[in-house]
């Protein structure tokens, strides 16, 4: 790993020592409100439907559950924009302490940001919804008889509240009404001159590439984004040379039980394998990867229980999976060495031990006929020469008079080993064999060509130590490969202890499931009755379970009743 940083030039944060302001973080957490418990109860409930396959996934899946619960955890208004705003929000939350660091900063023209992928703008900050009538005449809404209702946008939402405590509105900003390059360049360059102080935004429109660090004193994270990268590129834009402050402050906000807690964890997971990585420091051997973007059944059926004997399954899921891998790919290490143990060191140590004794009858030889400057012989078809170049020119002599070349020719003798001239195609090349074959390829080259014939028999001295060392290596490996193959899955007992527990919980959970799934459902609402016009109770409020599990398949509002049948308005 770190030669790859090295190949590629990778310089981490702690590597470049930066100028940036320190930044302090700060974990804002708001209670849920009634309905937000409701509603995530109500997410459990589908995901028990999709867990027993009664739902089409093109109608609901798991996604869908995800993408809801992380709207709820922003703001129930997203979901039901009938429900009240919620005083003990996290949107509330978020309002308070930016109010608060615009009233701290206002001499020093103190700039903020405030990040959220969702309930982004679109078309204008309020969206219209419409719904159809029976009744035009009696339509409370345009002519035609439509009756209008407005989406909750948490960016207007935010921009009202701040602006309602005394901010005024030219010094709060969207990022998404700067469209063109020219229009983002000046409102960034307002953002820095603290002329707008508090810009809105998600992280692919103000993440990367927004300069607006000059005077800024803190952000803050209304959700989280899948990636770490995305919330590695909203710090970015605080955290970053050129900014004035020497100190900033970074706030999360999360809605306890719910989906905050599972996407902000997923995100800590995913930082923790790509900080293993992305530092300075030697990495470990093995890096776990967290990667998903769903939550599962049990997930769900724990934030909305707060069970945590569900949370301590899903745990032990994780570990026995972990243990069972790691035994699996001990036994297969095993298998391995046991394999080798067998078969592979003791045919490579017979292999090794042939080349050494051949290696050995071939040395005297060689040592029998030592090279001499003023003495040097070689036959050469039949003629002997003393001359290299000579010989040299003999051979290539040979090699062009050669007719046959898939046909070995006897070339002659030098230093005691017979010479073979052969052709393999493209080259052509000198063996010579007594007990093991040595080779030279030859070339154009007559000089260079008795050298190479030379020095392919020199190298019999040191391929000789070579294998000999190499057979030491070999018995070595050997004898690790023995204990290694006996040697115990040393988490053995670790995997025992939490299978055992795991399915413990199960038989107690799925009991206590079958057990309720046994009792006599529920039965669906009755249809409304004339003059109660709120079934769910005197309270007046509508009925958010209900209104949850329709949130994924919108139905036309009928407004009116006919003469013998009374409709349920939602």
């Amino acid at each position: 790993m770190n030669l790859w940083k090295e190949a590629a030039d990778i310089q981490t944060a702690d590597m470049l020592k930066l100028p940036v302001p320190e930044a302090e973080y700060i974990t804002v957490q708001t209670e849920p409100s009634e309905a937000q418990k409701q509603m995530v109860q109500a997410l459990a409930e589908r995901a028990e439907k999709i867990r027993k396959e009664n739902v089409d996934p093109s109608i609901d899946n798991m996604l869908k559950i995800t993408s809801d619960g992380r709207k709820l955890a922003l703001d129930q208004r997203i979901i039901n924009p009938l429900l009240p705003d919620d005083p003990g929000s996290k949107v509330n939350a978020c309002v308070k302490n930016v109010f608060r660091i615009w009233q701290e900063s206002t001499p020093s023209r103190g700039t903020q940001l405030i990040f959220s992928d969702l309930s982004t703008p679109k078309g204008g900050a309020e969206q219209k919804k419409e719904t159809e009538t029976e009744e035009p005449d009696k339509g409370k809404g345009p002519e035609n008889g439509e009756e209008t209702v407005m989406e909750t946008s948490v960016y207007e939402d935010i921009r009202k509240k701040l602006i309602s405590r005394g901010i005024p509105g030219e010094e709060i900003a969207f990022i998404h009404d700067a469209n063109t390059e020219n229009q983002k360049a000046e409102l960034f360059a307002k953002v820095r001159s603290g002329q707008v102080r508090i810009l809105l935004g998600s992280t692919q429109k103000m993440g990367a590439g927004t300069n607006v660090q000059t005077k800024l004193i803190a952000s803050h994270d209304l959700d989280c984004p899948w990636r770490p990268a995305d919330l590695e590129q909203r710090a970015g834009r605080i955290v970053r040379r050129g900014n004035e402050n020497d100190h900033v402050k970074i706030f999360r906000y999360v809605t306890k039980g719910t989906f905050d807690a599972y996407t902000w964890g997923l995100v800590e997971s995913k930082q923790k394998f790509i900080g293993q990585i992305m530092t300075s420091k030697s990495p470990a051997r093995s890096i776990e990867d967290v990667d998903a973007t769903a939550l599962s059944y049990a997930e769900v059926k724990m934030l909305a229980t707060g069970d945590p004997r569900i949370k301590e399954k899903m745990d032990l899921d994780i570990q026995v999976t972990k243990l069972k891998m790691l035994k699996s790919s001990h036994t297969a290490q095993q298998y391995e060495m046991q394999d080798k143990v067998r078969g592979y060191f003791p045919n490579k140590i017979k292999e090794t031990a042939l080349f050494i004794d051949c290696l050995k009858a071939d040395l005297p030889l060689l040592e029998a006929h030592p090279v001499k400057e003023d003495a040097f012989t070689m036959e050469v078809m039949g003629t002997v020469y003393t001359d290299r170049k000579e010989a040299g020119q003999a051979i290539i002599a040979a090699c062009r008079l050669s007719e046959d070349p898939d046909k070995d020719i006897d070339l002659g003798k030098y230093r005691g080993f017979p010479m073979k001239l052969c052709f393999d195609g493209m080259k052509f090349k000198v063996t010579m064999k007594q007990h093991l074959t040595h080779t030279a390829e030859l070339s154009s080259d007559v000089s260079g060509n008795i050298t190479r014939i030379n020095n392919a028999l020199e190298k019999i001295p040191q391929s000789l130590q070579n294998h000999q060392e190499n057979l030491e290596r070999l018995h070595t490996e050997l004898e690790s490969a023995k204990e290694e193959a006996d040697r115990p899955f040393p988490q053995e007992k670790e995997l025992a202890e939490k299978s055992a527990r795991l399915a413990e919980l199960n038989t107690v959970l799925d009991n206590e499931e079958k057990g309720q799934g046994s009792r006599k459902e529920m039965p669906e609402e009755e249809p409304m009755q004339e003059g109660n016009k709120m079934q769910e109770g005197a309270t007046g409020k509508p009925s958010i379970l209900k209104s949850l599990k329709e949130y994924e398949r919108p139905a036309p509002v009928i407004a009116g009743r006919e003469k013998n049948q009374e409709q349920e308005v939602i």
